[in-house]
């Protein structure tokens, strides 16, 4: 399998600092995905959304579905962070939640709205945080290392921009 189509845009690699000027790009990338993923999907037909972005790959449909579900967590990532001492978070299976019915089968437009709700919501929180609050970590057990809020922000912007990069390369190669 090609790493271009798996890491369209190149695996993420953890920033060693992430300065204001970093925070406040990151946060305008959190803003602009749900539009951007929903101006990329707009239009296409169930067979085009049911297309593998790479072999042994999501669907279209999967990867919109997923987000919302990824970026869930990552809200909640945060919140937990902010409201408890190095707290070790919950992982999830995110390749089982995509082959879940929903993730397979289900119209796109409510993960698109729910994405842009929760986009809302998140970038209303992100906005509000000083220093001090990026600074604060979470434990991913799978890691046993603290991740600090402001890396986690660095991948979940990284994260959007490597998704809709799956859909609109997949669209340049299609010619959709």
């Amino acid at each position: 399998m090609s790493d271009s189509l798996r890491y369209p845009i190149g695996p993420f690699s953890p920033p060693d600092h992430v300065s204001e000027d970093d925070r406040q790009q990151y946060i305008e990338e959190i803003a602009h995905l749900p539009r951007q993923i929903t101006e990329a999907t707009d239009g296409l037909s169930d067979e085009q959304l049911d297309t593998p972005y790479r072999d042994e790959g999501w669907t279209v449909r999967q990867v919109v579905h997923h987000l919302p579900d990824s970026h869930m967590n990552a809200y909640t990532r945060f919140r937990i962070a902010l409201t408890e001492d190095s707290p070790t978070i919950r992982p999830y299976h995110e390749d089982r939640w995509a082959e879940l019915s929903d993730a397979r089968t289900a119209r796109i437009q409510p993960s698109l709205q729910l994405l842009t709700s929760l986009h809302q919501r998140w970038v209303m929180l992100l906005q509000s945080l000083i220093d001090e609050d990026f600074a604060r970590v979470y434990v991913h057990p799978e890691q046993d290392q603290p991740v600090p809020l402001g890396v986690a922000l660095a991948n979940y912007a990284w994260h959007g921009k490597h998704h809709l990069a799956h859909i609109t390369t997949l669209k340049e190669r299609k010619a959709w």
